[in-house]
C-alpha cells in the first residue's frame, strides 16, 4: 500500500479533496467563481480556521462586514467565528484554494516535524 494519494485537478467550480486524498487533518478545496459571481451564502465555522490562497484573477472577501480586496498571489487567514463570503470582480473570475484546519491544533511544523533519512 502506498504512503501517498494523488488526484488530478478537475475543471469544476468546486473540488473538495478531503475524500479524494483521504485527508485526516485538513479539508482542502479548489474554487472558481466566474466574473460577477459570489458564494451564495455567508458562513462561519465552529472550530476550523480557513486559509485562502488566490491562484488566479481578482475579487474580494466580505469578512464581518469588511470588504477585503483579493488578487492572484494573495493569502488570507480567517478565524473560525468570522462571518465570510467571497466575490469575483465584475471583470474577472477568481480561482482560489481553501485550506480548513482546526484552530490552534498545529504543534510541530517544518523542521520540527521532519524526520531526516
Amino acid at each position: 500500500m502506498a504512503n501517498y494519494n494523488k488526484v488530478g485537478e478537475k475543471n469544476e467550480a468546486r473540488v473538495e479533496l478531503h475524500d479524494a486524498l483521504n485527508l485526516t487533518g485538513a479539508e482542502v478545496s479548489i474554487n472558481v467563481l466566474p466574473a460577477g459571481a459570489s458564494v451564495p451564502f455567508v458562513h462561519a465555522h465552529k472550530q476550523n480556521e480557513e486559509i485562502y490562497g488566490v491562484l488566479e484573477g481578482e475579487g474580494f472577501a466580505e469578512i464581518d462586514g469588511e470588504r477585503v480586496p483579493l488578487a492572484a498571489g494573495d493569502w488570507l487567514r480567517i478565524s473560525p467565528a468570522a462571518k465570510r463570503r467571497f466575490f469575483a470582480s465584475e471583470k474577472s473570475a477568481i480561482k482560489y484554494i481553501c485550506i480548513q484546519v482546526k484552530e490552534n491544533s498545529l504543534e510541530e511544523y517544518t523542521g520540527e516535524d521532519a524526520v531526516i533519512g
